[in-house]
């Protein structure tokens, strides 16, 4: 398949990283420990931290949430580099670059719900990918059909994909008309010049559905770093939908360092009296990413 020519990339002098929250909320310490490990593995490189709201799900958006989260990475002196980016603002970008898969056969438009979609055998797909269908309320979806296997991540080691026929299959445009993820995500990092990706592991099944995309494209992916998630009970994602707690400015030195305790870092007692700059500092200095525990909710590195 041929690479996209058209498509501008920003390539980076150096490290670029990047945290991404969607504004269905304020931060909680799950966010926080992704926003603080993305952070640090970008300063330890000397390279840039940028942040992006993905607002691109209106329905599920609370208002002023993406403010209050811009203030709540402040507070904790997770400072970025750039003026933020939001997705709501880059459709345009989003339509061409569908309109770019269209073009080179990779994609079909699909009637299915995802309970039709779900209840398809192991090796099945949907008649959608194999018959034309109508552009009228359909989705998008990309015809994955040279899905990666297998990728190697900077905090998980070499991650496995177990996944049927539909499974490789997703969405690009939803039915209702907004972008999904996978397709936002990797326009975004493409653009920004994104080096490599610290997130959470509860995201580690979306790279596999991204690295199609950038071999679509043609062009080459940003390393992976998927670090722990913070779960409310055993099996548990601490989460918005949770109803997990925001976190309390007033007290962001403890939560820093609570947050560093989680990623296998232990400061002394002498930083709990220190200032919070001096804290990040000392972590910037200290930070490895191999000495995060790599530890996943299902304790197994197969999608």
């Amino acid at each position: 398949m041929s690479a996209n020519k058209n498509f501008i990339v920003n390539k980076p002098a150096a490290y670029v990283g990047r945290f991404a929250p969607s504004p269905s909320g304020p931060l909680h310490f799950g966010s926080l420990v992704a926003a603080l490990g993305s952070y640090l593995q970008a300063r330890k490189a000397k390279g840039r931290w940028l942040v992006r709201i993905e607002d691109i799900d209106p329905p599920r958006e609370v208002k002023g949430a993406s403010q209050t989260i811009l203030d709540t990475l402040e507070q904790h002196q997770l400072l970025w580099d750039d003026i933020p980016v939001y997705q709501s603002q880059r459709s345009t970008l989003y339509d061409n670059k569908i309109a770019w898969l269209i073009a080179q056969g990779d994609t079909y438009y699909c009637h299915c719900s995802r309970a039709s979609l779900a209840s398809l055998g192991k090796h099945a797909l949907c008649l959608c990918a194999t018959n034309k269908q109508a552009v009228s309320g359909a989705s998008i979806r990309f015809n994955n059909t040279q899905a990666p296997r297998a990728f190697f991540d900077g905090v998980q080691g070499k991650v496995c994909a177990i996944q049927n026929a539909n499974e490789a299959q997703f969405a690009i445009k939803r039915k209702d008309g907004l972008y999904a993820y996978q397709l936002a995500v990797v326009v975004d990092d493409i653009a920004q010049g994104i080096t490599q990706v610290v997130r959470g592991a509860d995201l580690l099944h979306a790279t596999f559905y991204q690295l199609a995309l950038y071999q679509a494209f043609g062009i080459e992916a940003p390393e992976y770093a998927h670090l722990p998630v913070v779960e409310s009970r055993p099996g548990q994602k601490l989460s918005k939908q949770n109803h997990a707690m925001a976190l309390d400015n007033k007290t962001a030195k403890k939560n820093i360092i609570d947050a560093l305790n989680f990623l296998g870092l232990e400061p002394s007692s002498l930083l709990k009296t220190a200032e919070l700059k001096d804290v990040l500092e000392w972590a910037v200095n200290v930070w490895e990413l191999k000495a995060i525990p790599a530890k996943l909710a299902s304790n197994d590195n197969r999608i």
